[in-house]
């Protein structure tokens, strides 16, 4: 209920665009899709329409022959996401195919659809946050969906580039860092895990240094990379099959990094199995702070089902723990602002990250008051940290 008000003023204050500059990349995007659709096209021997399943999976399984990985419940080479990714690591047509659906996706979703959005009025856009819609407590947003603009790809980072400040202002952005990982020390209290933190060492490259049995410095970074693989995973109830696609190794190789993560980390193997058991017993997890996350298909006779919130027994207490840690730094900060009459905006919230728009000559001193505040609002057994970035847009500062 307190957040409320915060929630309140964010949605009023809105975030200024760039309409010119997502104009611009609607017609960099449709070029980019046409050119994409000819080497589809020329690879194809022949034209298909790639928004359409069923001509691709044509393509790909009748004429090109490639293997069939998964059905589609009426029986059909499925060309879902996941398959298409795993064809596109052998061969080049499957991974156009995503570079388009993904195009067109930014396409439709943002760089069209964001400049209708803006307000008159305010020349803003002004999103709805919810408080009651994910099961873990994070906040969702719709119309427009702030939370899943996508940071990974060049196209999509450019879409940030679009949200900017008033004239004599710079946009702020604040992220917990490996906020998630930061709570499985705290709540599984391992050793090793906490040990890193605590001295401040590269958490991917310490699991890297452990599970590959090297010095830390001579950590490569493939290594590194799969070690992530592993940090994030895990969290996630990720299985030997899952990590072994996504780092590309065999399912064998993954299972050791598995076991020997588990052999370096015992204590995260035993908060994960004491979670689930007590999810089974009792129907629930809970927070830090004590908040309940029902999982009324723990126990259920259907296996899948029961999996599935087995897996979210072990990932709730991290996903709501951090979800009420950036709630509670939201209610500081946005306390601070009321009573100091501030002229700092707090303009988005997205998973981590808190955006805020500044003005030019308070840059450091709200710098300051942002790390201080969202690092003192709770005490964990290692430290929570705070990176701070400060740009002419959104993606500058993040």
């Amino acid at each position: 209920m307190p957040l409320l008000s915060v929630l309140s003023r964010m949605e009023r204050n809105g975030v200024k665009l760039d309409v010119d500059m997502l104009h611009t990349q609607s017609s960099e995007l449709a070029h980019k899709m046409i050119k994409i659709e000819q080497q589809a096209h020329d690879l194809a021997g022949q034209t298909f329409n790639l928004a359409s399943p069923k001509q691709i999976q044509e393509i790909l399984f009748d004429k090109l022959e490639l293997p069939i990985l998964k059905k589609t419940p009426k029986g059909q080479p499925s060309t879902a996401e996941d398959v298409l990714q795993e064809l596109a690591l052998d061969y080049p047509l499957p991974q156009l195919i995503l570079d388009h659906r993904g195009m067109s996706k930014l396409k439709s979703t943002y760089t069209d659809k964001l400049p209708g959005m803006v307000f008159a009025k305010t020349g803003r856009v002004h999103t709805s946050y919810h408080q009651a819609v994910a099961a873990t407590g994070r906040l969702s947003s719709s119309d427009p969906n702030l939370q899943n603009i996508p940071v990974r790809t060049p196209e999509g980072r450019r879409i940030r580039q679009a949200f900017i400040p008033e004239p004599g202002f710079k946009i702020l952005s604040a992220d917990y860092s490996q906020i998630e990982l930061r709570i499985m020390a705290h709540l599984s209290q391992d050793k090793g895990l906490c040990r890193a933190f605590e001295r401040g060492e590269d958490v991917h490259r310490a699991t890297a240094a452990e599970v590959f049995s090297v010095a830390p410095e001579q950590v490569s970074n493939d290594q590194r990379r799969h070690a992530k693989a592993i940090n994030f995973g895990l969290i996630y109830g990720m299985s030997a099959f899952g990590l072994a696609r996504q780092i590309k190794v065999d399912r064998k190789a993954a299972q050791q990094y598995i076991d020997r993560y588990f052999e370096r980390y015992p204590g995260v193997k035993e908060y994960m199995e004491n979670t689930r058991q007590q999810a089974h017993d009792t129907g629930f997890v809970e927070t830090v702070f004590g908040r309940r996350l029902y999982l009324p298909e723990i126990n259920s006779s259907n296996h899948l089902r029961r999996q599935y919130a087995e897996r979210t027994a072990i990932n709730a207490p991290m996903q709501g723990t951090a979800a009420d840690l950036i709630k509670k730094a939201m209610l500081s900060i946005d306390d601070w602002l009321q009573a100091n009459n501030s002229p700092v905006s707090m303009i988005m919230q997205v998973h981590d990250e808190l955006v805020f728009e500044v003005p030019d000559n308070e840059i450091e001193a709200i710098s300051e008051l942002v790390i201080q505040h969202m690092m003192g609002v709770a005490e964990l057994s290692v430290p929570l940290i705070v990176a701070v970035g400060i740009g002419d847009n959104w993606d500058q500062a993040h």
